[in-house]
């Protein structure tokens, strides 16, 4: 198969910033052990999950065109997903918080292309294709479920981070690749997981992006729904776990009814979780969602806004009463009386209005830096935005008139007026000076020799989010992962045991009916007699065709291996079982 991408029109929306993390599934890379993987845990899940997960799932399932024996393609899954309005994309592992939140205000699933090892088959930290296809993909056919993953795709990527935040990140993406990675030093990993529990424990004041985070854990991850007597499932890390798909089910795992305190409640991805969520219905899940989105700058502003974005260290924006929107890494900001009177960025800052870059106030211009006074003048409860063109020439603010603006709080900018720039509403946003000076008491904030003095005006802040307001300000296409996902050079035992498992998965799809599956097994017993996943797909054939000697031969040498290799044995007996039960929903 091409290694290339395969664009579509929901795709072909996508921002170039988001387009940076996409990368092609390659799906010839899947071995017939991975193809394996994906059968046992997809015919053991589907066989459980008939009973305990919400009806939207097995409904999804034929709707986005999952199949329980092979990995999906992700252009065949494109073409499916469109009918409902989606799309889906391959990354490598982890990405940023926002901009996994953002492609899911595009519509569009982000899926981990990799899949889990073998030995990891009932869980994994890593995301992986198992957790991302088989368990986020089915649930988005609900459209009332697929609304709010949107919504929260929009509102959590306007969320604002602590530098913290993206620390923590790196480590957990780091802990992730190196636990899933074959030859993984066990120091390696137990100094990983030490630096991340070393974090989650240190993060101070979670921030708003730290925060929707546990809202996305406990609804679209670890969600259940229903009552708290007889939830059913339907978050994406337990709709793939087939350990903890399980596991929740019982009395050992607390059920609580989900409401705004989950936003507060943490979580170790490293853990089994200890309490899971139920929400009555999905409508829910959006009313809990807006409730936190009141609480966030992006609704509120204010010198509270100003102050998360400061301490993010990242780009982000502030939206005033004017409509005018201001994108920059803040860097301080002067407050009087719990109030913001004056904001300054650093570096690169870009002017917009209504999520358009403003002519003439891109970054070009806007190179070092941005600062502006917020509220009224003294002694005028008029604010300058709300000034008729009578208001404005009576106060002298005027094009070509030397003016001194003395506002509330102390602020004075003092200067001659070049011009200003109008909102639709007719409402100045922008006043240009010359020969401007600003200060703040005895602190000089702006001076004449620095060139053109721009002021902002607005009467209070009303929004801040992370993020430029025009994405095309910026250049945002600067994201290189501190760690890659490790893909090693396979060993030749591990070729010859993929082999056998390809001759197997060829005689089942009526490929090759010539194999000898006998002369498999002996070469397994022989050569790789610790592997017990091939095992059962050989005495499925062998239990279809009613070959009870092969049968007894391999049920003796799964007995040897149960023996020799404990932690194995319940997953030798549930696929046993579900062999011989027969029913796994096709």
């Amino acid at each position: 198969m091409s290694n290339t991408i395969e664009s579509n029109v929901i795709l072909n929306r996508l921002p170039k910033h988001l387009k940076q993390f996409i990368k092609p599934q390659n799906y010839d890379d899947y071995s017939a052990i991975d193809q394996a993987v994906w059968r046992y845990v997809m015919r053991k899940n589907v066989d459980f999950l008939a009973k305990v997960a919400h009806k939207s799932y097995l409904d999804g399932l034929k709707q986005t065109g999952i199949s329980i024996d092979s990995i999906p393609n992700m252009y065949g899954m494109n073409r499916i997903l469109k009918d409902i309005g989606w799309a889906a994309v391959a990354v490598d592992g982890f990405i940023p918080p926002n901009a996994f939140m953002e492609f899911q205000a595009y519509n569009v699933l982000v899926i981990a292309s990799d899949i889990r090892q073998l030995e990891h088959i009932e869980y994994t930290p890593a995301p992986d294709i198992i957790h991302e296809g088989a368990g986020h993909a089915p649930i988005i056919a609900n459209p009332e479920y697929a609304e709010y993953l949107r919504r929260f795709g929009e509102v959590g990527s306007k969320a604002i981070s602590s530098a913290k935040d993206y620390e923590l990140y790196e480590a957990v993406r780091h802990l992730s690749i190196i636990k899933e990675a074959p030859n993984s030093k066990e120091n390696d990993i137990v100094s990983a997981e030490e630096k991340v529990e070393y974090l989650q424990q240190n993060m101070g004041k979670p921030s708003e992006m730290a925060l929707i985070r546990n809202l996305h854990w406990w609804t679209v991850e670890y969600g259940l729904i229903g009552t708290i007597e007889n939830p059913k499932i339907y978050g994406a890390g337990l709709l793939s776990s087939i350990g903890e798909s399980a596991w929740c089910m019982t009395d050992e795992v607390e059920k609580l009814p989900y409401n705004i305190e989950a936003t507060y409640k943490d979580f170790d991805i490293t853990k089994p979780q200890p309490q899971l969520f139920v929400t009555p219905d999905f409508a829910h899940l959006s009313l809990i969602l807006e409730e936190f989105a009141n609480t966030m700058a992006l609704r509120k502003g204010d010198l509270s806004g100003v102050n998360k974005l400061i301490h993010s260290n990242a780009l982000g924006t502030i939206e005033l009463s004017t409509g005018l929107q201001i994108s920059a890494v803040f860097s301080h900001v002067i407050e009087n009386e719990g109030k913001p009177i004056y904001i300054q960025t650093t570096g690169e800052t870009a002017l917009a209005y209504r999520e358009k870059e403003l002519v003439g106030h891109g970054v070009e211009t806007h190179t070092e830096g941005f600062g502006s006074p917020i509220g009224k003048l003294k002694g005028i409860n008029l604010a300058i935005e709300d000034m008729s063109p009578r208001d404005l020439s009576a106060y002298n603010i005027y094009e070509e008139k030397v003016v001194t603006l003395e506002f509330e709080g102390g602020i004075i900018v003092s200067g001659e007026i070049i011009t200003g720039k109008r909102n639709l509403q007719g409402k100045i946003i922008l006043i240009s000076f010359k020969n401007c000076t600003v200060t703040h008491h005895d602190t000089v904030l702006f001076k004449p020799e620095w060139g053109i003095y721009d002021m902002a005006v607005g009467k209070a802040i009303v929004s801040a989010f992370s993020g430029p307001a025009d994405l095309n300000s910026f250049d945002l296409i600067t994201h290189v992962p501190s760690t890659q996902t490790i893909h090693i050079k396979k060993s030749s035992e591990l070729l010859k045991l993929e082999a056998l498992y390809k001759q197997v998965r060829d005689y089942r799809e009526g490929k090759n009916k010539t194999i000898s599956r006998t002369k498999v097994l002996e070469e397994l017993i022989e050569n790789h007699p610790s592997d017990w996943l091939l095992p059962i797909e050989l005495y499925e054939l062998a239990f279809i065709g009613n070959e009870t000697k092969l049968c007894e031969s391999i049920i003796n040498h799964l007995e040897t291996i149960k023996q020799n290799r404990p932690e194995v044995g319940r997953l030798i007996d549930d696929g046993l079982g579900i062999v011989k039960k027969g029913t796994v929903v096709k």
